[in-house]
């Protein structure tokens, strides 16, 4: 579907060149949910802005089911562009338009038949949930609800790719979780490929298939969710993952042996020293965030989930409690994961 080779992009600055982008390589499949993470200043912004030729690269090639896009012109981008739905951080809805009327308009632009337009509009209503505030105004509704008209009105040209740019980052966790649920549905009921930018982990962690690390204008790391939240293998993703999930344990719980997380001998972990995190409740499986700590995986929930589970890693023991169930590291090579 999305074909990046080599993409590069250089900005001229009072002091000197800055390269943005180095040698972007990405494969993303149709119908996947893919996801873009990475620390402020990554690369990432600029790379949506060439998703979708806002920002035209200095190298490289852009192709979007199987049509190269970084060779058209302004005019044939135009038409290019209408394939490709943006979902914004600041929802930027019209003020003096309603809910009906902002999804409304990017088939008013696209000259879409006046007397099509009314079904339409309702068909993407109703698919996001909004179907009873299509009278009201962007001051009458929640931020939640202006994300969601924000998404009807990136799906009204029927496009191929969803491109989400920080969609979430401006929402409460709840609101967070209700807007992923629908573009993980939106995806599954309409095949749209969808394109998550984002620096949060816990969005790659609830919707995305796979996922691709950027640092310093760099791919650093691309895999299945999965493998990259369990066994990170560059430097910044081990630390977005561990220093977003690192668990912080009461002392006074600890101190009196009352603490759930303990290390593999059965002593009592040390005030403070719990270093335990959960990294992908999606999959059900617990991480512990030490660099040179296993990940391991709570069986029960998930694809292929069983009464126990082995998987490879290394590092010190430690046990891992979640609720019933209990993950236990031993010292060889791989961690076996029992529930009770």
């Amino acid at each position: 579907m999305i074909h990046i080779e080599n993409l590069s992009k250089t900005y001229a600055t009072p002091h000197g060149q800055f390269q943005a982008l180095r040698g972007i390589n990405l494969h993303i499949e149709q119908g996947e949910v893919f996801g873009i993470i990475g620390p402020s200043g990554a690369g990432k912004s600029t790379l949506v802005q060439c998703i979708n030729l806002l920002e035209r690269p200095n190298e490289g090639t852009i192709a979007i089911g199987g049509q190269q896009l970084t060779g058209l012109n302004e005019a044939q981008l135009r038409g290019q562009r209408r394939r490709i739905g943006m979902v914004f951080q600041g929802f930027n809805l019209l003020s003096r338009r309603t809910v009906y009327g902002n999804v409304a308009l990017p088939l008013e632009i696209a000259g879409v038949a006046k007397a099509e337009i009314p079904a339409r509009v309702e068909r993407l209503l109703a698919l996001v949930g909004l179907e009873h505030l299509r009278d009201r105004y962007p001051s009458q509704i929640s931020g939640g609800q202006k994300q969601r008209v924000g998404i009807a009105r990136a799906l009204a040209n029927n496009p191929d790719v969803l491109l989400s740019d920080e969609a979430t980052s401006a929402l409460d966790p709840e609101t967070t979780h209700n807007i992923l649920a629908l573009l993980r549905d939106i995806n599954r009921k309409t095949g749209v490929t969808v394109v998550m930018i984002t620096h949060q982990m816990e969005v790659v962690r609830e919707v995305c298939d796979r996922v691709a690390v950027l640092s310093q204008g760099e791919v650093v790391e691309i895999g299945s969710t999965r493998e990259v939240f369990a066994q990170p293998r560059h430097e910044v993703t081990r630390g977005m993952v561990s220093g977003r999930y690192r668990l912080r344990p009461d002392r006074r719980h600890l101190g009196r042996g009352q603490g759930t997380h303990r290390r593999a001998d059965r002593r009592q972990a040390r005030p403070g020293r719990a270093t335990v995190a959960p990294v992908a409740d999606r999959y059900g499986f617990v991480g512990l965030v030490p660099d040179r700590s296993v990940q391991a995986v709570l069986a029960g929930r998930g694809p292929g989930a069983g009464p126990s589970r082995r998987y490879p890693g290394r590092g010190r023991g430690h046990d891992v409690r979640a609720g019933p169930r209990r993950a236990r590291r031993g010292q060889g090579r791989d961690c076996r994961v029992d529930r009770p």
